[in-house]
């Protein structure tokens, strides 16, 4: 996404109106709320919402959290296109000659209540791409004083990957995620390649094997918007095709990558870890293991209630 860098240096038209799409779930009427509010420099959109929330209609429901675009909770499409609304600036999306900002749900993902959207599906596909390095010796990742060496060149391969928030922006602009729920998405396939491209992985055949399929990247249709929208500048399209392409080679039995990274002492004396204090250690008859296992469940019908 192209963002102006100046825009919180412009002051925004003085009075914007708000359209705001709202949706009841116990009704299931879908309709349209404007609000006209002051704005100031420096404004964003989550600000103007949260003034409105909190000045003119107590009842608009919406998601947020740190207000740094860093957690990606408030994705939404503003003036038409999926952003953060911590991230926008109102001087973006408003002029004065036209001072109106709309503001909608995400697409593609089900709406809990007005701004809201349900990503436990979406979370769902995450989970099943297991986004986690996996090696077949789990004693000596779980190692205090063990590391994993990676060459600068080899960093450079993921770096940009690890740099998702999760935030569904892509999975929002994606039109293939429009008409085939079963695809994986953009996010959830950007994480695979991240995870064969690293060296210190050790599932990289696991991996291929396992998103070879239709659902997989080979029902892309690189639209490239999942890129377009990506807040942090993410390439989940580029991905997508360096994921084919390895998909390719292997199957012709031509993709060969390094042998994974094994875990090495580092140089120098290494301090002993220290004990976590007493407010950081695991209430009694709380089971970790047992939490890893189980998927995460998210109760819309208790939030409703």
């Amino acid at each position: 996404m192209t963002f102006d860098p100046k825009a919180a240096t412009r002051t925004p038209p003085k009075k914007v109106v708000f359209k705001v799409k709202r949706y009841n779930p116990e009704t299931g009427k879908t309709w349209w709320d404007e609000y006209e509010i002051e704005t100031y420099r420096g404004m964003t959109v989550l600000d103007a919402l949260l003034k409105i929330k909190e000045e003119l209609d107590h009842t608009i429901v919406l998601r947020y959290s740190c207000r740094m675009g860093v957690c990606g909770s408030c994705g939404m499409i503003i003036n038409g296109m999926p952003r953060l609304a911590c991230q926008t600036q109102i001087a973006e999306v408003a002029t004065e000659s036209n001072p109106v900002v709309t503001v909608e749900p995400l697409k593609n993902h089900p709406v809990v209540r007005d701004l809201l959207t349900d990503f436990t599906a979406f979370f769902e596909k995450h989970r099943s791409v297991k986004p986690y390095t996996i090696r077949k010796n789990i004693e000596e990742r779980e190692t205090g004083d063990m590391e994993y060496l990676m060459t600068p060149e080899e960093h450079e391969m993921l770096y940009e990957y690890t740099l998702c928030i999760s935030c569904g922006l892509c999975y929002s602009a994606c039109p293939v995620a429009a008409s085939d729920k079963r695809f994986l998405g953009p996010q959830a396939l950007a994480y695979v390649w991240r995870y064969v491209a690293d060296p210190r992985d050790e599932a990289w055949r696991e991996r291929l094997e396992e998103v070879d399929k239709d659902e997989g990247p080979w029902s892309c249709h690189y639209a490239a918007s999942c890129s377009a929208v990506c807040p942090k500048m993410v390439d989940p399209a580029a991905a997508i095709q360096r994921l084919r392409s390895a998909l390719v080679k292997y199957r012709m039995g031509m993709y060969k990558k390094r042998v994974a990274k094994k875990a090495t002492r580092p140089e120098g004396q290494v301090k002993p870890k220290k004990p976590l204090p007493p407010e950081a250690q695991t209430l009694p008859g709380v089971d970790l293991e047992a939490l890893e296992r189980e998927p995460p469940v998210v109760p819309v019908e208790q939030l409703l209630a």
